[in-house]
């Protein structure tokens, strides 16, 4: 039987624009932008909800967004002949970033650099996590062709020791883990914005105080009553696969992704509120990229140029900025979400 291609229609939608202030990238800032996005999801009421987020960054101007580092992982697993050769092993991999960069990755891609590698000793076994930059591409077959091939030269090096997979599990990919939290993985980012209390009022018809109160019994101490690993927010997910989808990024990357914390306080009578999201992977090149619905929405995010792949993360931080604001807001208000939904979908269907 002939296998034929097919492809899924998914709900899209182009929300905003989303104003920002200010985008701080590792090597570069803009100011001034207004960006329209494109946003594919099955829960159409996000539309609605993101776009009630984004009207206050117009109103406002104060949205700003800033990486904090960009790096994606693999992790590479061994055994050695006992734990305390494990340690010495490990040690010995750790200090020699510079020499895999150079005899081992340079070869292999125009684009992996090799910065970082952290490792772990459990018993004899060593887990070596690889951090490499990977220019517009997200990184993941790119960082697995580098890494297998530092495996192999490992192995020449090290005969003793016994090479067991590519992925030892301590890159984490598409897993929930403290290690991505704490280090990150792909682009960490933080999106922040000062609204101040008459127009938080306005817009979405709460005020600083219940927001704050709100996302610290709903957000903080319920994600700790829950047993959340290193993570405190409503949904983050949602506005991330909305995101994922309508760009071409592996979608299963929302798992990692959805790790973030929520912050927010009131200050001089503005609400200042934030997300934090260490582990955003997205690109601009790769498999995905290529479809022609992408190719159009990359267009319109203006994220075609040199620094696209981070100009993605910016933005993909303001959208969960806007939705995860969007929906504390309609918390605060008994009855807001329930009849919104019913509201949207009743009048779809």
């Amino acid at each position: 039987m002939q296998k034929v291609q097919m492809s899924t229609s998914i709900p899209t939608r182009i929300i905003g624009p989303i104003h920002f202030q200010a985008m701080h990238g590792l090597k570069y800032q803009m100011q001034g932008l207004d960006i329209e996005v494109p946003l594919a999801t099955f829960e159409t009421t996000l539309f609605h909800s993101i776009a009630r987020g984004a009207k206050l960054t117009r109103l406002v101007k104060t949205l700003q967004t800033v990486i904090l580092s960009d790096l994606m992982t693999r992790s590479l697993l061994f055994e050695a002949p006992s734990a305390h050769k494990a340690h010495l092993f490990a040690s010995s991999i750790s200090a020699s970033v510079v020499l895999f960069q150079e005899e081992v990755v340079s070869k292999q891609s125009r684009y992996a650099k090799l910065v970082r590698i952290d490792s772990k000793v459990v018993g004899s076994l060593v887990y070596l996590r690889m951090s490499y930059e990977t220019g517009l591409a997200s990184g993941h077959n790119m960082t697995t062709l580098a890494s297998d091939a530092i495996a192999s030269y490992i192995q020449k090096q090290y005969p003793e020791v016994v090479f067991l997979s590519v992925s030892g599990n301590y890159c984490v990919d598409k897993k929930v883990s403290a290690v991505n939290s704490i280090y990150g993985r792909g682009k960490s980012v933080v999106a922040e914005i000062t609204i101040p209390r008459d127009l938080l009022y306005q817009t979405l018809k709460t005020t600083p105080e219940k927001i704050v109160e709100l996302n610290i019994k709903k957000n903080l101490i319920g994600s700790i009553a829950a047993g959340s690993l290193l993570s405190a927010n409503a949904h983050y997910a949602n506005m991330l696969l909305a995101f994922y989808l309508a760009t071409g990024q592996d979608a299963a990357n929302i798992v990692e992704g959805s790790q973030g914390i929520t912050t927010c306080e009131v200050k001089n009578d503005n609400l200042v509120f934030s997300v934090s999201l260490p582990s955003i992977i997205v690109g601009t090149i790769g498999h995905g990229k290529d479809t022609a619905d992408s190719k159009k929405h990359l267009e319109i995010l203006q994220a075609t140029g040199p620094d696209g792949s981070e100009k993605l993360a910016h933005i993909a931080a303001a959208v969960v900025l806007c939705g995860e604001l969007s929906l504390l807001a309609a918390l605060t208000n008994q009855g807001e979400l329930s009849q919104s939904h019913a509201k949207i979908e009743r009048h779809k269907v």
